[in-house]
């Protein structure tokens, strides 16, 4: 099949420290090239790929120059124009028409996007189907009418939970979110800290992990980003808890850098309270033979078999509970849940019987 993968600009691909988006966009492009299909791939300046790469911007959105992403908006006397650092929104319009140029002209088969809701208003003026992976925007509810405007579309989740967000869109298919297994090595034996990676945010849980932690009487490592609308939150239930003893505070990790603090933690603690669709922490842990304590929602019931490769919890309480038995978890049995279940490969086939299905149809 001939395979336009249209994914986000904000890294690189693959992302060197964050970006899952572009991450799940990455491992599916090279599944598929292993599978023989002709992928070519939409992506920002410095991606770098297997397939056939078109970058549609010189630079991705978070790593452009600083000197010009940092520049002043200001009326330039010289120039007579209002000068100003690249505009965000025009850089996406012009990597989505690159790409629905060159499908108007029927050099796909299929247009996969990771866009959010940016290509959806193309999906309908192109030859051939336009398949979108959710990646939880459907959480945003401005972004509702889009998505009710072109309901009609097929739309693929991560997670069967993932539906729950707008459930009256023509899902085709649940396809999990896969890893490079060998990124993520086995570790059967584990040291006795807790790991929270994430988003540092309120419905990430990072307060409640530090709640578990020192009930648990375990040390507590955490990495992830402090995104600016989170920072209060930050300050006030988070930060006045890192030690460095205790509770330790990492920094944002890359990929690479996360796998090793991965495979020696005795869990990973998530205590999210909203509807996570497939987050690559749950994935990469596991995949390290680390077990998961977490909430009930979101897709934690789909990856977490209940006391075989983690603990669905309720409360605080019962978390701390479960930290205590912990050595019940056999490692094997997580990283086996991945194979099966999580890895690329798994991914890409996923994918690829979406697209033949959706090509029979047509």
């Amino acid at each position: 099949m001939r395979i336009a993968m249209l994914a986000p600009i904000s890294w690189p691909l693959p992302p060197d420290g964050y970006g899952p988006w572009e991450q799940v966009a990455y491992n599916l492009t090279e599944g598929l090239v292993d599978l023989g299909h002709e992928v070519t791939l939409f992506a920002a300046g410095g991606t770098r790929s297997r397939a056939r790469v078109v970058e549609t911007c010189p630079h991705a959105l978070s790593t452009w120059p600083e000197a010009e992403r940092t520049r002043r908006r200001e009326y330039d006397p010289q120039t007579g124009l209002l000068e100003g650092p690249p505009d965000g929104r025009v850089l996406e319009q012009m990597h989505v028409a690159a790409c629905m140029e060159r499908a108007s002209a029927g050099e796909f088969d299929v247009v996969h996007s990771h866009l959010h809701v940016h290509a959806l208003v193309f999906g309908r003026l192109i030859p051939c189907p336009l398949v979108s992976s959710l990646h939880g925007a459907a959480w945003v509810r401005s972004a509702h009418p889009v998505f009710r405007e072109y309901r009609d579309l097929p739309f693929v989740s991560l997670s069967d939970a993932e539906r729950r967000l707008l459930p009256e869109l023509n899902y085709v298919a649940t396809v999990y979110n896969g890893i490079r297994l060998d990124d993520f090595p086995f570790e059967p034996d584990k040291d006795d800290y807790l790991l929270f990676a994430g988003r540092l945010a309120p419905e990430k849980g990072a307060a409640e992990a530090i709640q578990v932690a020192r009930r648990s009487g375990r040390r507590l490592l955490m990495a992830g980003m402090i995104e600016p609308q989170h920072r209060e939150y930050y300050d006030t239930r988070v930060k006045p808890h890192i030690d460095g003893r205790n509770v330790e505070y990492l920094g944002l990790l890359s990929q690479r850098e996360l796998a090793p603090v991965y495979r020696r933690a005795a869990a990973v603690l998530f205590m999210i309270n909203w509807c996570e669709p497939c987050s690559m922490v749950g994935i990469e842990a596991q995949a390290c033979g680390t077990p998961l304590i977490g909430t009930r929602f979101g897709y934690l019931p789909e990856i977490i078999l209940d006391n075989q490769t983690g603990c669905l919890v309720d409360t605080v309480d019962e978390a701390v509970e479960k930290v205590g038995r912990l050595s019940d978890i056999k490692p094997a049995t997580c990283r086996q849940n991945i194979e099966t279940r999580f890895a690329a490969p798994v991914m890409a086939q996923g994918y690829q019987q979406v697209y033949e299905s959706l090509l029979g149809a047509s």
